[in-house]
């Protein structure tokens, strides 16, 4: 079977190291260990299956100084924002493990005829299909409700993304998870249309491109099999008025410049009102210009780091070309830089509405901006999208601020700061950024059977 899984530092291009793929017996033999765990881990109390996500919540924190590496040689992430991304994998899985019982206690409802509740029952194997952009978080989202409601796991994690996938397994299995709960395995997309038609698999989460979103739900469909899909966005975020241009600058750049712009929710349109848009812009390039190459083995405070692969470098290069092949402005950036994935940060405008460059995602450090003259005309734009993830509105005004953002059509919508994070904050979107709900306590609604048990009076 070919070798498709590997370890490629996108700091020089250089492949660290290849990985075979799981065979379809050695998944065919994970699969009955799955289901026959399923049997005995469902078995056990909240409270007995809680104990196991507070040693893996342990582990994760323990072990966060080898986990930032891995995953700074793998895709380039800087080490200080790998170890942000390790404490989130820690508070997801401690706060299921401190909700769990509450979010899956049985809900009674009135009947005269009897006494009735409505039960959450798990459903049996889930398959996971991770992204490689949060190796460790991503995956935490997903398995700890999953794990959580009862249910065990098989996961396709990322290909370039091996390496953090068994720090994973590793962290489980060292926790005393018993053996088949949760299962990692090198898995190749016809594999997963495999699993997904087995009967003994119940269920799929993907996090990941719109393309893979729809592969994945047409063959779920296919197989009358529950999916959940987070996906891509193009998130507005709106800036109607300001009391300090440079604040607000800071805190946009910030924002899009997470993770070097690879998340779902970067705010990808930046759309400003016309009286403070041309010092918003200008104020913008002078930051973005700024912006240094750096080591994500040595961060420091004004420097960018690789994107994931120069594979997604060139992609993103292609993207911007286009953009200003339609007409866009483009006022700083968009090169590559030496041979591995380093793409110079960007500032665009005037990318024309409509176009195809205007409804595409640019995963990875440009700055799209757009001038507005009213509240209205910002609400328009903002929902001229084929997606609906997240998006925030900021105003001095809060209930102007307010009145815009009940107009967004989108999952997530935030008033006055970027974007609010925590495990008890439900992320999903709508439209093409997928549907389904995970994290808070709509995360453990997702895989479970909402059962109606009556007993007669």
């Amino acid at each position: 079977m070919a070798t498709t899984y590997r370890v490629q530092n996108p700091v020089t291009n250089e492949i660290v190291a290849t990985f075979e793929q799981t065979t379809d017996q050695e998944l065919q033999d994970t699969l009955q260990r799955a289901d026959a765990a399923y049997k005995t881990w469902s078995a056990l109390s909240y409270e007995e299956r809680a104990a196991y996500l507070r040693k893996v919540a342990q582990l994760f924190d323990e072990r966060r100084d080898t986990l930032v590496n891995i995953i700074a040689e793998e895709m380039g992430k800087a080490i200080n924002q790998g170890d942000g991304e390790v404490s989130e994998c820690v508070e997801i899985c401690n706060y299921y493990a401190d909700h769990g019982a509450e979010f899956g206690a049985d809900e009674p409802l009135p009947h005269d005829g009897g006494e009735v509740v409505i039960r959450k029952v798990p459903l049996g194997v889930i398959v996971g299909v991770m992204p490689w952009n949060f190796p460790y978080y991503q995956v935490a989202r997903f398995a700890a409700p999953t794990l959580m409601a009862g249910n065990t796991i098989i996961l396709k994690h990322a290909s370039i993304c091996p390496r953090s996938a068994e720090a994973i397994q590793q962290i489980f299995d060292d926790a005393g998870v018993p053996e088949g709960v949760f299962n990692y395995r090198r898995i190749s997309h016809s594999q997963i249309e495999d699993l997904l038609a087995d009967p003994r698999v119940q269920g799929v989460s993907l996090t990941g491109s719109e393309g893979a979103g729809k592969a994945v739900a047409k063959t779920a469909g296919a197989n009358l099999k529950k999916a959940l899909l987070e996906l891509g966005g193009t998130d507005a975020y709106i800036v109607l008025d300001t009391d300090d241009i440079d604040r607000e600058v800071r805190t946009a750049l910030t924002k899009r410049m997470s993770n070097v712009g690879q998340a779902c929710t970067s705010n990808k349109r930046i759309i400003v009102m016309d009286d403070i848009y041309d010092e918003f812009v200008s104020k913008m390039v002078d930051a973005v210009s700024e912006l240094r190459q750096g080591d994500p083995f040595s961060p420091e405070d004004g420097h960018y780091y690789p994107l994931s692969s120069r594979e997604a470098a060139e992609t993103l290069r292609e993207q911007v070309a286009a953009a200003v092949d339609t007409g866009a402005t483009l006022h700083c950036g968009g090169e590559l830089t030496g041979e591995g994935a380093y793409f110079t940060p960007a500032v665009i405008t005037d990318i024309p509405v409509g176009s195809d460059s205007y409804y595409e995602e640019f995963f990875g450090p440009v700055v799209e901006i757009y001038k507005v003259s009213s509240d209205e005309e910002a609400v328009e734009l903002a929902n001229n999208s084929r997606y609906g993830l997240g998006g925030a509105v900021f105003s001095t005004d809060e209930e102007r601020a307010k009145k815009v953002a009940n107009q967004v059509v989108t999952g997530m919508i935030h008033v006055n700061i970027p974007q609010a994070r925590g495990a008890g904050l439900p992320f999903g979107g709508v439209k093409n950024s997928g549907f389904g709900r995970e994290m808070g306590p709509l995360g453990m609604d997702e895989f479970v059977n909402k059962q109606r048990y009556f007993v007669a009076k």
